[in-house]
């Protein structure tokens, strides 16, 4: 019982030890963790004290160095203004004494012309003084004047002019008729020499080619139809078309020529056309003329878009298609030019692609760099200046533009694709055979033959035919009268000869002709 009872007290005793013990532990925890914390939150609070003065020791200079800038930049600021405003005033100061010294320039100036101006109004006076008495005299030398012939000054000065106006008709009509007798008989002589110069200059077959086209005849019958009655048909045919018809010998054979390759092949279609139809009088003629210059304008869209396809140009506007199709009846110094620049687009296409340039580009040009040609009878300047307008009226790109601008050397080469072109361009024509020039100027002979004519006023239309050596005019008949086609013809044989060089002679022979059209309802 004792035993069993120590063990209890022991057992006891070790709980409230232990139960102590952690009392003493928590105790002496929380006074640790007190004094430490305490000593922690003290640190903290130090340090931020610390951190604020710091900061606001930052600040205060800070505060100062901008306050100190921003004296310097007032300061800085003060001094600019003070030199921009004295600047200013010495500016204004000089300009002040320019206007002065300006004011006092314009004032002797004034102060001269107001001198000349009373210099001037004195001789005025001094003048018309002189002018009256002038009048005075003029008016008593016609008074005696008239009352010694008895006739006023009016009625002296008409008869004047009228007796001078029928001196200058009379000896202008002997001289023309003077004229016309010896044109007639140099005639037969004149043209044999103008025919043995042209065969001597130019190649026969190549003259044929170029200038002459032959038509077949069914038989020999069908040459007095063709020239009709009294020759009515066969001036309707040369009227209308420009070209000269030659009815010779040649059996089965009539002889178309004329200088313009595209009016030659409008009257070539057209007397095919008649020779199959078989009626041939004046308004069949003017029937079927209308209908191969509808045909021909057809073939020369076909020959243009033949040229872009054969090139390989696309997007092309239809008026430069048909403008390069024109090229197919245009030679230049006996080459064909539509030819010509489809082979200078071959060439340059070729070139720039083994340089590594832009092929379209080189091929466009190259194409188009003749297209002034197309139309440089009709309008005034170079093929070039004419060939610029047109691309760039209808929109091509600038480098094509470029490139046919310069292939004459006109202008600068701007890309090498440019240069491309004029190479290509001197390679085509300098080939052998390719030209020749005998013929181009020919060609611009009777250009420029029918330019005169066409620029003379009362002039509607001309054709130059038969080599050169005649010019047809067609004279306006609400302008000019039968009386006055005498002296227009003058006129233009006058400009012939003062502008154009040409061997032997070359006839004008001037047509008026009025109709009356109406129509039965």
């Amino acid at each position: 019982m004792q035993k069993g009872r120590c063990v209890k007290i022991d057992g006891f005793t070790s709980i409230l030890v232990g139960v102590v013990c952690l009392l003493v532990g928590l105790l002496v925890g929380y006074i640790l963790r007190k004094t430490i914390g305490e000593r922690a939150i003290g640190s903290a609070e130090q340090t931020a004290k610390n951190l604020i003065l710091d900061a606001e020791k930052k600040a205060d200079t800070i505060r100062k160095e901008i306050a100190l800038e921003a004296k310097e930049e007032a300061h800085r600021l003060r001094s600019d203004v003070d030199k921009e405003i004295k600047d200013r005033r010495a500016e204004m100061t000089r300009l002040e004494r320019r206007v002065i010294q300006k004011e006092e320039t314009l004032d002797r100036k004034i102060e001269n012309i107001e001198k000349k101006e009373d210099s001037i109004v004195q001789k005025e006076h001094k003048l018309k003084s002189k002018e009256e008495e002038l009048d005075g005299f003029i008016q008593k030398q016609i008074e005696t004047l008239e009352r010694i012939s008895g006739m006023s000054s009016d009625e002296a000065k008409g008869l004047l002019l009228s007796n001078i106006e029928k001196e200058v008709r009379y000896e202008a009509s002997i001289m023309i008729k003077d004229i016309e007798q010896k044109a007639k008989e140099e005639g037969d002589k004149k043209a044999k020499e103008i025919i043995t110069t042209a065969i001597q200059r130019c190649a026969a077959d190549h003259v044929a080619e170029s200038t002459v086209s032959v038509v077949s005849l069914p038989n020999d019958e069908m040459k007095g139809r063709i020239i009709g009655r009294e020759g009515r048909n066969i001036r309707t045919i040369e009227t209308l078309t420009g070209i000269d018809l030659i009815i010779d010998d040649t059996p089965e054979a009539v002889i178309l020529s004329g200088f313009d390759p595209v009016r030659r092949e409008i009257a070539r279609v057209a007397l095919e056309k008649l020779i199959h139809d078989g009626r041939i009088h004046p308004a069949r003629i003017e029937e079927m003329v209308e209908k191969a210059e509808k045909e021909v304008n057809q073939i020369i869209k076909e020959e243009g878009e033949q040229a872009t396809f054969e090139v390989g140009i696309h997007n092309l506007h239809p008026e430069l298609v048909k403008l390069l199709g024109r090229l197919k009846y245009r030679t230049s110094y006996g080459q064909n030019v539509l030819k010509h620049s489809v082979e200078v687009a071959h060439l340059a296409g070729l070139m720039a692609s083994e340089l590594g340039l832009d092929v379209k580009i080189a091929k466009r040009a190259g194409l188009l760099h003749d297209i002034g040609k197309a139309v440089d009878h009709e309008v005034e300047g170079t093929h070039v200046e004419i060939g610029m307008e047109l691309l760039k009226r209808y929109k091509e790109p600038q480098a094509v533009i470029d490139g046919m601008a310069s292939h004459h050397g006109d202008s600068d080469h701007k890309s090498m694709e440019a240069v491309l072109v004029t190479a290509a361009d001197a390679l085509s024509a300098a080939r052998p055979g390719a030209r020749r020039e005998t013929l181009e100027t020919y060609i611009k002979r009777l250009e420029k033959l029918e330019e005169i004519a066409n620029t003379t006023e009362g002039v509607d239309k001309s054709y130059a035919i038969q080599a050169g050596r005649e010019i047809r005019i067609m004279a306006k008949p609400e302008q000019i009268s039968d009386e006055e086609i005498v002296f227009l013809a003058r006129e233009i044989s006058k400009k012939i000869e003062d502008e154009l060089e040409y061997p032997g002679q070359i006839k004008v022979n001037v047509i008026r002709e009025t109709r009356a059209i109406d129509y039965a309802k």
